[in-house]
């Protein structure tokens, strides 16, 4: 599957951001979707995942309650909502996907096969 990210920019700490990832080549309902996110100098961290078949979503402890990941079969897509933006949330943040990601590998960018080119998101303080 080809995944292309979209929705980043540069707001306002506090201010809320929602991310988009379009799906092509395969149905994504079929694939455990995921975001991760990179800043300069640090290593790709998770931010949160969507299990296939619309099920359980996993969120990294610095994003919960703030970031909500969702997926629309329809038009397949994976999006992530993004409220009360922190500074420390800037990053290029990916999507990525897998239909054969294990439980364990989740939360680790080895799990995912797939992945999108990454958008900004900068957030000022």
């Amino acid at each position: 599957v080809q995944l292309q990210a979209s929705g980043g920019g540069l707001v306002q700490s506090g201010d809320s951001l929602r991310l988009s990832c379009a799906g092509s080549g395969h149905p994504l309902n079929y694939y455990t979707k995921a975001w991760f996110r990179q800043a300069p100098g640090k290593e790709r961290e998770f931010v949160a995942a969507i299990r296939w078949g619309g099920g359980s979503t996993y969120y990294a402890d610095s994003v919960k309650g703030r970031f909500t990941i969702s997926s629309d079969n329809a038009k397949n897509a994976v999006y992530l909502q993004m409220n009360i933006l922190k500074p420390e949330d800037t990053a290029v943040y990916y999507c990525a996907a897998s239909n054969r990601v294990l439980l364990s590998n989740i939360y680790s960018p080895v799990g995912y096969d797939s992945w999108g080119q990454g958008t900004q998101v900068t957030v000022s303080s």
